[in-house]
């Protein structure tokens, strides 16, 4: 079987860290460390820029500390998608690059290290650099609940242990799997199959 190179696509200032496809849009999203997000469509035959943004500022010490790696995932209907960086999520409608919301670590927070998508859209799943989970639903990104480290580490590996990675399980919604600064995997669920993240427990 030959291979061929359909295209190469050349926009980004920085190195890419962040591609997700539409098979609903027929287009490609990719995203870099020029904190850009680039709509690449294949409709003419061959792909091309369609539009493009910045999806936020980096400042002098994240430019100096190379923390400026952003990623995307698309969501269950395929139309819109998620930009995860250390400073914020966001999501942003695919054709227009319109951010339809988004949530931005404050002070008082950690760096996010990744998230994504629960199997069936509803949730976010992010990671934070301190160790702590937040389960956001994704209508609004509003935070429904936070997993402290003091959960699931014990208290002298707080400071050198720490999610770096994040997957929702396929089929099930409310359970998803951390991956550790130390080499470690850890999978969470709520304590009873019918609960969900946040919800009261039904007695």
């Amino acid at each position: 079987m030959s291979e061929q190179m359909i295209k190469k696509l050349r926009r980004h200032s920085k190195r890419i860290t962040g591609l997700a496809f539409s098979y609903v849009l027929d287009v490609l999203v990719s995203s870099g460390a020029d904190a850009q997000a680039i709509v690449w469509n294949s409709l003419s035959g061959g792909w091309e820029r369609q539009r493009s943004r910045y999806l936020w500022i980096p400042n002098e010490e994240m430019r100096q500390a190379n923390l400026m790696d952003t990623r995307v995932q698309f969501s269950q209907e395929q139309t819109s998608f998620l930009v995860v960086c250390q400073p914020k999520l966001a999501i942003y409608e695919a054709m227009t690059l319109y951010c339809v919301r988004e949530w931005n670590v404050d002070g008082a927070s950690s760096p996010i290290s990744d998230a994504t998508f629960s199997c069936d859209g509803r949730l976010v799943y992010a990671s934070f650099l301190d160790g702590a989970v937040c389960i956001f639903m994704a209508q609004d990104l509003q935070i429904r609940c936070r997993i402290s480290p003091s959960a699931y580490l014990p208290p002298g590996d707080r400071s050198r242990i720490y999610p770096l990675a994040v997957a929702a399980h396929p089929q099930k919604p409310n359970q998803f799997a951390l991956g550790l600064s130390v080499g470690g995997v850890m999978v969470f669920e709520p304590l009873e199959p019918e609960e969900q993240w946040g919800l009261p427990r039904h007695h």
